[in-house]
């Protein structure tokens, strides 16, 4: 939390404001993974889940948190993520954090089947604690469409403490290249704009290293 005191007083100044989010949505530029993904018979989404998620984990603004009134960092994550059920309904999947990408991946895609299949909204989220409901980054993809701008809803407009990620549609790019768009909304108080360029930067290194490894 040394780093947080640092800027304790620009979170204070935005902390006060009746919205202190900040919303920014940008063409996120990435290595081609899918065909490493189609050799390793790993799912593109989850892969790119996982790297979005360590990337959050790795730069300290994404990790701040509001509780009880003070700022706590976390030091892990719950990973969840919107589906749709066979109703074209909104649904979340949520399942244990693992380090080992494929292990990850397989809790991933078995979530998703549970929470597809429920008509109800899935309510694993009842049973955390409101401690652990700051272990999350709440996520979203819009596969379907190459939105430019998002508003996220948020429990409580002075709250944006949980940072929420969506991206949309792929498409190809030039050299061996993969574009979407990505939209990150933080709390201002913690994350600037050069906060999210760095999480973009990651998460393009955090593919490559997967790519460079064995899965």
């Amino acid at each position: 939390m040394q780093n947080f005191e640092k800027r304790r007083d620009r979170f204070e100044l935005f902390d006060r404001m009746d919205s202190p989010a900040v919303n920014l949505c940008f063409t996120l530029d990435l290595p081609d993974y899918r065909p490493w993904c189609k050799q390793h018979g790993l799912p593109p989404f989850h892969v790119l889940l996982c790297a979005v998620l360590r990337s959050t984990l790795a730069i300290e603004n994404f990790r701040y948190r509001v509780f009880e009134g003070e700022v706590i960092a976390i030091e892990r994550l719950m990973p969840s993520f919107t589906v749709v059920n066979q109703h074209n309904d909104l649904n979340f999947a949520l399942f244990d954090w693992s380090d080992d990408l494929r292990t990850f991946c397989e809790r991933g895609i078995k979530a998703r089947e549970q929470a597809c299949a429920m008509t109800a909204l899935n309510n694993q989220y009842a049973a955390l604690s409101p401690r652990q409901c700051k272990d999350q980054v709440f996520v979203t993809c819009i596969p379907w469409l190459d939105f430019t701008s998002i508003q996220h809803p948020i429990a409580s407009i002075k709250s944006p403490d949980i940072p929420s990620l969506a991206w949309g549609r792929f498409r190809d790019a030039p050299n061996g290249r993969l574009q979407l768009p990505f939209s990150v909304q933080a709390h201002h108080g913690f994350v600037d704009g050069f906060h999210i360029h760095q999480l973009a930067e990651r998460i393009a290194a955090e593919l490559t290293g997967f790519m460079t490894s064995r899965p």
